[in-house]
């Protein structure tokens, strides 16, 4: 009869962490072919074996023996491949235990196991249900990294793969009746980009909004909560807008949602407030005062951004041809912040405080693009004068020569030219 996994999750301590004495089993399933041998050779990369852990500490047995049936004694603990509903409690037995874990990782987190229990995939679990995920379909089995390693399935960069791999899945889905397309719209937003293209490690990934080990779908009241914990000046705003009422909680909304989407957020523009793809157009019809208001402040960046790039596009030209117009240039960095608080403002809803910062943008848009012209107009003037001095030291160079051929002429006993 095969001892209780109890047996081994209520072990002494000091039975753990004996990674550096014998270990059988990675003696004999090394000399093994196939499936067999695989756990022998992913364990050379395991972040247990290299902080000294080794098969027992999970499998139970006796490491020491060479003896494949007392090294695979039940009575001496060895359970052989757990159960997957054993498997969070078994990881927490280490990874709960603060006493354990400082001898490792100190700083390192001891509540994995309560936060998944209180997560979908943990009720789940709880319920019978060993479809969902559990620590080994995230972290991997033998062949654990740590979380910073580059090649660890929840390093920032592969963690929407690694939530993929069962999200992504419509038969693993199928009996939740859960969309399996968050990644691929995922994969089209502005987070994706800076994850993927950037390489930005902080930028939002599937953990960001919904949590790791207590992994839950942000519910509609907490959905501008958790995009305000990243933008927190546009939730600032957007709490004082008329919108928030509309689409809080208690009115059945989507909050943030609703204007940005949730997985696949595209970069803002304009055309999400006038146009035929415009956001504001699901609400407020064209001609309303909404639909007005949107369409003005839509005009206002277009504007702004138009006359700040046309200037950018004068100093350029005046920077090509040698003139200094960096104190513009710089002057231009804080026409573009105030298109940024413009654009911030807008969660608002509020046209005059958005109007602020766009007229300040405009007065540096012309302050700068005026600088570039005259700029332009100087490189011109100084074309001429430079034109009419070739002219005037040619003439002068011309009227040296005549002298000179003049003063030779002149000279006594000089020949007179030779008849043709």
């Amino acid at each position: 009869m095969r001892a209780p996994i109890a047996l081994l999750l209520f072990a002494p301590l000091g039975l753990l962490g004996q990674g550096t004495a014998k270990n059988s089993c990675l003696d004999c399933h090394g000399m093994l072919d196939g499936a067999a041998q695989r756990p022998a050779l992913l364990a050379k990369t395991d972040v247990h074996t290299a902080n000294g852990l080794g098969c027992a500490d999970c499998h139970g047995g006796d490491r020491t023996s060479d003896d494949p049936g007392e090294a695979m004694n039940p009575a001496k603990g060895f359970i052989g491949k757990p159960a997957r509903t054993a498997i969070p409690k078994l990881c927490a037995h280490c990874h709960g235990d603060p006493n354990f874990m400082r001898k490792f990782r100190p700083q390192q987190r001891v509540d994995q196991f309560e936060l998944y229990q209180t997560s979908v995939h943990g009720k789940r679990l709880a319920s019978g249900d060993d479809n969902v995920a559990t620590c080994i379909d995230c972290h991997s089995v033998h062949d654990i990294r740590a979380v910073k390693d580059p090649q660890a399935p929840v390093y920032p960069l592969h963690l929407p793969e690694t939530c993929a791999h069962c999200h992504a899945d419509a038969k693993r889905m199928a009996k939740y009746g859960i969309p399996t397309n968050q990644f691929a719209e995922y994969q089209t937003s502005v987070h994706w980009n800076a994850l993927k293209v950037r390489g930005d490690l902080s930028a939002p990934t599937c953990a960001s909004c919904h949590g790791n080990h207590g992994a839950k779908p942000p519910q509609v009241e907490s959905v501008a909560a958790v995009c305000g914990s990243c933008h927190v000046l546009f939730a600032q705003l957007y709490q004082k807008s008329v919108h928030e009422p509309i689409f809080s909680a208690a009115s059945g909304g989507g909050g943030c949602i609703v204007c940005h989407s949730n997985h696949g957020i595209h970069q803002p523009s304009t055309a999400m407030l006038q146009g035929s793809k415009a956001v504001c157009a699901q609400c407020h019809d064209a001609g309303t005062p909404g639909a007005n208001v949107a369409a003005q402040m839509a005009g206002w960046l277009d504007g702004l951004d138009a006359a700040l790039k046309h200037s950018e596009s004068v100093l350029a030209s005046a920077d090509k041809y040698g003139m200094e117009v960096s104190e513009a240039q710089v002057r231009l960095g804080d026409g573009r912040e105030n298109l940024v608080k413009a654009r911030l403002a807008l969660h608002a809803f509020q046209p005059e405080q958005m109007k602020k910062p766009i007229d300040a943008g405009m007065a540096i848009a012309n302050e700068t693009l005026r600088a570039g012209q005259a700029a332009l107009h100087e490189k011109d003037v100084r074309r001429m004068g430079l034109a009419v001095s070739v002219v005037f030291i040619g003439i002068t160079i011309l009227a040296i020569w005549a002298l000179i051929r003049r003063i030779e002429a002149s000279r006594p006993g000089a020949s007179a030219p030779a008849p043709k």
